[in-house]
């Protein structure tokens, strides 16, 4: 399938071919059908052509004798002066970065990737997961084990948070309730969930309340109440953990698309895509691929600077 991505601006007719083959690589006249993840950023017809109709990303299905390949089609977010007043952070699980930059399996992540910002030498602080989701939001591993009991003192983003009157939220997948702090459920991790291990959210019952199930953003979008500051947390299987990185790319598309699109993000928001861990030793925790995409993001840019999750804690 050609072209993998395709950007655009909204009304303009792009074109995606796709040419049916044997296993010896031979050309066949099969018929191809198409199909698009989002009619209200790209459509299709039945002849592949595509016309984009919104902000965003959508991913084109070609279908042949059951056998199916995947492109991805978008539009930037309209670029503005605006000051960031809504920085999103997903983190993704256990990814090395030649595993998901490139990857067929992820189209949607890699339009995003091509489209807006790439940190192209950015790696994890440790193995296994929850010294990187500490260092994401401490700025230190805290020595951590995933079966850490302890409560964590030392500062962090929920303090300096609401030291200066900002609003925040970790919005976990399968969380069981408003305010959960207790251990895994399903297919929710508590030690993806950091927030729930610090002093300044156990001790405070205010605080406990921006512990929310994942659902709470779909309802925070449509009242136009973002907050400046949230963590999403995919559960185990969303994450690429237990399931597939194309698992992982639907979830984004599905769940990541409409808040890229939402007005009050596109006004003033910032959004983070990163892994805890690779694979590899690199860097100590892996060479993970990390996106950041907004108004205000570099367009078609990759950054060759040294990052670590302590950088996203510094942000």
């Amino acid at each position: 399938m050609s072209p993998v991505y395709q950007a655009g601006s909204i009304g303009q007719s792009v074109t995606i071919t796709a040419t049916p083959k044997d296993s010896a690589g031979n050309t066949m006249t099969s018929s191809v059908s198409w199909f698009t993840s989002d009619p209200a950023v790209a459509t299709v017809t039945s002849n592949g052509s595509v016309q984009i109709k919104g902000v965003g990303v959508a991913v084109i299905t070609a279908t042949s004798d059951g056998v199916s390949a995947l492109a991805a089609v978008g539009s930037a977010l309209p670029g503005n002066t605006n000051p960031v007043d809504h920085v999103f952070v997903v983190v993704e699980e256990n990814t090395e970065y030649g595993s998901s930059i490139g990857s067929p399996q992820m189209p949607y992540f890699n339009a995003l990737a091509t489209q807006y910002g790439l940190a192209t030498q950015y790696f994890g602080a440790a193995h296994p997961s929850l010294p990187n989701y500490f260092s994401m939001t401490i700025g230190n591993t805290e020595n951590a084990v995933n079966s850490f009991a302890d409560t964590v003192t030392d500062d962090n983003v929920v303090r300096e948070l609401v030291s200066a009157g900002k609003s925040w939220r970790s919005y976990a997948e399968g969380l069981p309730s408003v305010g959960y702090l207790g251990g895994d459920n399903g297919s929710y991790i508590k030690h993806h969930n950091p927030f729930t291990d610090f002093t300044d959210v156990i001790n405070d019952t205010t605080q406990r309340k921006n512990l929310v199930p994942f659902t709470q953003l779909a309802a925070d979008m449509s009242a136009g109440t973002l907050p400046n500051y949230a963590m999403i947390v995919p559960n185990v299987c969303s994450d690429g953990h237990n399931c597939s990185l194309a698992v992982l790319d639907q979830w984004l598309r599905q769940y990541i698309g409409p808040l890229l699109r939402n007005a009050q993000f596109q006004q003033s928001g910032l959004l983070i895509v990163t892994f805890d861990e690779g694979s590899t030793n690199q860097g100590t925790g892996g060479h993970i691929a990390t996106v950041v995409v907004g108004p205000r993001a570099r367009r078609a840019f990759q950054s060759a600077t040294t990052f670590s999750h302590p950088s996203l804690a510094r942000f």
